[in-house]
């Protein structure tokens, strides 16, 4: 059986190789596409999820739908410089007009979310690669609606590790630290694919010169484009020596679980503004989350290439 899916994301670039994944996966089958400010402002996301789809063509149509616009609380944070103006790396991508690969929902992103928990009841996983607000809109006007979910898989959080945004947070809590500490507290059967394993799965240069080139196809361009990838000088944008696949990795585990090993813990979320705002720490007492703190990273890369030709 394929696994009906759900993709909250923020359509920055490692979020496009994650749709990409997923929609080259038979494992699963991509029942909708949810967009949330993140990245880049929610039009950039909502375009770019259609910029995606339409390098995708998949042969079932997928539906979409704009999500929060901010976070539940504070201004909005941006990765601009990571994954450029466009939320692409400035890729060469362009939504064809008079060609949708995909179905525009009329509601809210929460709303889709709400009413295919109830349409697929205990068949459904919901993966999230952005900031949580779109879930935590949910939870809070139909929390039994959001107990339908199968599954929850995020990619957000660094446990015992640094993060990406300060010393002590992710970027995806640290944007909306409210909304990942209602999700994290609603009791939904969670499984956190954060810092600890996504940064053990980059591509490096020697994958991108020996793997990722030779393809010659639309994606491989893609990813080279949006990577920012200097072929002369072997680096990735901003000088980077790798690229971390965060978003793709979650992707991953839905497709193959034995990719990761997991941990049950109980975790907090820290929403008072200072320099800790936005870090995870681990408690005694809480609702069990099933923690990713081991990959096997040349499993998951070997997947990743497979399913980019």
């Amino acid at each position: 059986m394929r696994k009906k899916v759900i993709i909250d994301c923020d359509a920055g670039v490692d979020d496009a190789l994650a749709l990409i994944l997923a929609f080259h996966s038979p494992e699963v089958e991509v029942q909708a596409i949810t967009g949330v400010n993140g990245n880049v402002p929610l039009d950039f996301v909502f375009m770019n999820i259609q910029k995606v789809l339409s390098l995708i063509r998949p042969a079932f149509r997928p539906l979409i739908a704009r999500g929060a616009a901010g976070p539940l609380k504070g201004p909005p944070v941006y990765a601009y410089s990571f994954h450029g103006e466009d939320g692409l790396g400035g890729a060469d991508m362009v939504r064809k007009e008079g060609e949708e690969h995909w179905q525009t929902f009329s509601g809210r992103a929460d709303e889709l979310i709400l009413e295919m928990a109830h349409q697929y009841p205990g068949e459904l996983t919901l993966i999230a690669i952005g900031p949580l607000t779109n879930l935590a809109l949910g939870l809070q006007k139909d929390p039994e609606g959001m107990k339908r979910l199968k599954e929850v898989v995020i990619m957000g959080g660094a446990v015992r590790t640094r993060g990406n945004i300060t010393p002590f947070a992710e970027f995806n809590f640290f944007v909306d630290p409210l909304a990942a500490k209602i999700v994290l507290e609603s009791g939904l059967p969670i499984t956190l694919v954060s810092l600890d394993v996504t940064c053990q799965v980059f591509l490096t240069p020697t994958l991108m010169e020996e793997k990722v080139k030779p393809f010659g196809t639309p994606f491989s361009e893609f990813v080279i484009q949006a990577t920012g990838y200097d072929s002369v000088n072997h680096r990735f944008r901003l000088g980077r020596e790798g690229f971390h696949l965060h978003d793709p990795l979650a992707i991953g585990i839905v497709v193959n679980p034995d990719l990761v090993r997991k941990e049950r813990l109980a975790l907090c979320i820290e929403t008072q503004e200072g320099e800790q705002y936005g870090k995870v720490s681990e408690i005694k007492e809480g609702p069990g989350i099933e923690t990713c703190l081991g990959v096997n990273a040349e499993g998951f890369l070997e997947l990743f290439l497979s399913r980019l030709g």
